[in-house]
């Protein structure tokens, strides 16, 4: 058992990085700027770049683990992303941070899907599995609030020039015990059944997904623009070639890179679903927050930055104790927990239109973290559940790309409501209503939620029976 556990450590090493390098680099934007001479555009590239490369081969990452093992590749993204954070933490210039970025965004890519994947091996037993989602859930609550703590702690630094260089460069000793005991610890996995690999299929769905997310992403700062619109459309188009290449690939006996036979599973479609409404609320949520405190009420950064971490504490927590509800009540653990959710964000409608002081920010963001925290780690349980060793890595890729996806879509649609509603002329007022629109519109999408919940069925989450 504790020879499991310490792999399950090594694995989440991976999840870590892959979760603290989207976040580190938020609170250090003003530094880097000043110290590269980068422009508004080379920095907008910057924070994007990780984003579009993660998002864009999050599903071959999947099928590569699942074709040469996912050790192998899980190390390999490791090792990558070792290298492009050393080459991110020396860049000399905008451009080659940009690249860096990108080339770290793709290492991602690589490790995300095969933490998934090799979870869902190594814990069989049902109760071992929520466990260790709970863990999975506290690393990720552990890297958003690493990643928005040391940025702005390594950016504020004065024993030492350009130390926004460190938020990369401190990869380096997380990055080499974990290749150590990669090598050490973790036993290789994959499908049985020899396949060459679908390079073609590669390179269609990472152009209609780079399309896609680039869109997504510069349609943050630029809005609908023709351009973005444009690579919508394409991207579109693409991703339909791509579907009738993989079908045609599978009818013929041929590789492929996505095996529809996943879509199949009730409940893999009823995770994803379920996910890609949670996450537009949750990043949109998140984005519209950080311009309601600094932009609309005037609070510090790092104000802003210590009110957030009260969130992501409360999403620790939650990920301890939601385990043992999750296993005693099954999905009514996790109705309740959106529930709790809804009552935390009306509370939030009402409580931040009036003058609300420091502790009451943080009581607030805590009680959300507590909600995000009990729901996140069983969102991936049940739609990996009851999935074959064939098709685990293939999901995981699919989830990973789906749940990236609705972030952006949250931020850019979200995002975009709000500033319909705060004018061009914002007064606190303004800030207030656009904020209360936003949440009326992520109470929306944890209703979605709730309703694909509720349809998951009782065995995917089961109910320990009471002893009489």
């Amino acid at each position: 058992m504790k020879c499991k556990y310490l792999k399950l450590l090594v694995i989440l090493f991976g999840q870590l990085l892959t979760i603290m390098d989207i976040f580190i680099i938020n609170v250090s934007i003003p530094s880097i700027q000043r110290d590269l001479h980068a422009s508004n555009g080379e920095m907008q590239f910057m924070i994007a770049a990780y984003l579009i490369g993660f998002a864009s081969l999050l599903i071959t990452g999947g099928r590569l683990g699942d074709l040469y093992g996912r050790k192998k590749i899980y190390m390999i993204g490791l090792i990558a992303f070792m290298i492009s954070s050393i080459a991110c933490g020396l860049s000399a210039g905008a451009g080659q941070l940009v690249i860096s970025r990108f080339v770290q965004g793709i290492s991602a890519a690589m490790m995300a899907p095969q933490v998934l994947s090799m979870i869902q091996i190594l814990f069989s037993d049902h109760q071992e599995r929520t466990k260790a989602m709970g863990w999975y859930g506290i690393t990720i609550g552990i890297g958003t609030v690493l990643g928005q703590f040391l940025g702005g702690y390594f950016s504020s630094l004065t024993m030492m020039n350009e130390p926004w260089r460190l938020i990369f460069l401190m990869n380096i000793p997380i990055c080499l015990p974990a290749v150590f005991l990669t090598l050490k610890l973790l036993d290789e996995s994959k499908i049985s059944v020899k396949q060459s690999f679908d390079a073609v299929g590669v390179l269609i769905l990472s152009a209609g997904l780079f399309c896609a997310t680039y869109a997504l992403t510069m349609s943050e700062h630029d809005g609908l623009h023709f351009k973005n619109v444009s690579l919508m459309i394409v991207s579109g188009g693409i991703l339909f070639t791509f579907i009738k290449n993989q079908k045609k690939r599978i009818q013929n006996e041929r590789s492929y890179l996505i095996d529809f036979e996943l879509f199949r599973y009730k409940n893999f479609n009823l995770g994803i679903i379920a996910v890609s409404f949670f996450f537009i609320m949750l990043d949109s949520y998140f984005y519209i927050l950080s311009l309601f405190f600094q932009d609309g009420l005037k609070i510090s950064p790092l104000e802003a930055g210590e009110i957030i971490v009260f969130q992501g504490l409360g999403f620790i927590l939650a990920s301890f104790i939601s385990v043992k509800f999750i296993l005693r009540y099954g999905k009514k653990a996790l109705m309740a927990g959106l529930i709790f959710i809804i009552v935390v964000l009306i509370l939030q409608l009402f409580l931040f239109r009036m003058q609300t002081g420091f502790p009451v920010f943080c009581l607030l963001l805590f009680l959300h973290g507590l909600g995000i925290g009990s729901i996140i780690p069983s969102l991936a349980n049940i739609a990996l559940s009851g999935m074959s060793d064939k098709l685990i890595g293939n999901a995981s890729g699919v989830y990973n790309t789906l749940q990236q996806i609705a972030a952006i879509i949250g931020i850019v649609a979200v995002g975009n409501v709000f500033y319909y509603f705060l004018g061009s002329k914002p007064a606190i007022h303004n800030y207030r209503n656009a904020f209360s629109v936003a949440l009326l519109i992520n109470i929306f999408c944890l209703i979605f939620v709730m309703i694909y919940i509720f349809k998951v069925p009782d065995h995917v989450l089961p109910e320990m029976r009471r002893r009489k």
